[in-house]
């Protein structure tokens, strides 16, 4: 990946937090070996302050590139395994009866962490999977009438396998539309997984990955992002792309205002990560089809049934730039 770690961001004499950033992806990306696009927008997603889903056949590194996202932004993370008899308390925690003090006391569950690795999050029944939904909107968790806060940062980083596969569970759309990008990493090619089977194990890898960054470098990552400068026709832009998909009658649904922010929000992370202070109509081009493609349907169920990237790429012809 190639990012620009010496432009001033803001007040910044030095973008140190965008060079960190640079350090983080390279090490991301010799632990999973060419794919520098995914790794860019799982790094992307995660300075927006969203959630990410990663969805693909198993085998292809989902949960190693989530492992080793945590390890090098120096994130504490708890990794829960989602199965068909897994139940919400096993997520979120629950309250124990102590005899000795007559009172309930809260034993809280994986999901107090920094960073919960969700794997194969779509295994699970659909009650389940709703006990992260308040957790992911609104960084607390509702207990015996109590709202509990989560650390800070907090990122769900969730790796699902294709629905034809035995044992799964589709996300229901409210679900899916709290991850601000879905991305698929795909098979690697013949150099990468040359590089792959003659290289050392990744689990190896892992053990000795060091930390690149601190959870406070985050923070401050997270801040530089959100005062990246967006232009009033730059919105324009956005706002066309979402009536386009409302009105054209292509699709079932348009996009929420929450696909709105996420794409503005990823998209100024996109442009911190070219050390660029404001955002241009090819950063929007960029995270759209990870923002937007698990958001959009076909309107049209006969013959083929067109996939969320290829909307999104029709989306991209349809609208016209600023």
């Amino acid at each position: 990946m190639t990012l620009s770690p010496t432009k001033k961001i803001g007040q910044l004499p030095e973008s140190l937090m965008l060079e960190k950033v640079r350090r983080c992806a390279e090490q991301i990306g010799a632990v999973i070996v060419g794919k520098e696009l995914q790794i860019r927008q799982s790094l992307t997603c995660l300075l927006a302050g969203g959630h990410l889903l990663i969805e693909d056949a198993p085998g292809v590194g989902k949960t190693t590139l989530a492992h080793a996202i945590a390890l090098s932004l120096g994130l504490p993370f708890r990794r829960l395994q989602f199965t068909s008899d897994l139940l919400p308390s096993d997520v979120i925690g629950v309250s124990v009866y102590d005899r000795a003090s007559g009172q309930f006391a809260f034993h809280p569950g994986p999901i107090f962490t920094e960073v919960l690795l969700a794997d194969e999050i779509n295994r699970a029944s659909p009650k389940t999977q709703s006990a992260l939904l308040e957790a992911m909107e609104e960084n607390q968790v509702s207990i015996d009438g109590m709202a509990r806060p989560l650390p800070q940062p907090f990122f769900v980083i969730a790796t699902q396998n294709p629905l034809h596969q035995v044992g799964t569970f589709p996300l229901p759309e409210s679900q899916l539309d709290r991850f601000l990008m879905c991305i698929s990493l795909g098979y690697p090619d013949r150099a990468a997984e040359r590089a792959l089977l003659a290289g050392r194990a990744r689990r190896d890898m892992l053990r000795s990955l060091p930390a690149v960054a601190r959870p406070t470098d985050l923070l401050a990552a997270q801040a530089a992002v959100k005062q990246v400068f967006v232009s009033e026709t730059l919105l324009d832009y956005v706002l066309s792309l979402i009536a386009f998909t409302r009105s054209s009658g292509r699709y079932a649904e348009g996009l929420s205002p929450r696909a709105g922010l996420a794409l503005l929000a990823a998209a100024r992370a996109w442009a911190w990560l070219d050390g660029r202070e404001h955002v241009i109509p090819e950063d929007v081009q960029n995270v759209l089809p990870a923002v937007a493609g698990h958001r959009l349907h076909a309107a049209q169920r006969e013959g083929r049934v067109l996939r969320g990237r290829e909307l999104v790429s029709q989306l991209i012809q349809a609208v016209k730039l600023p």
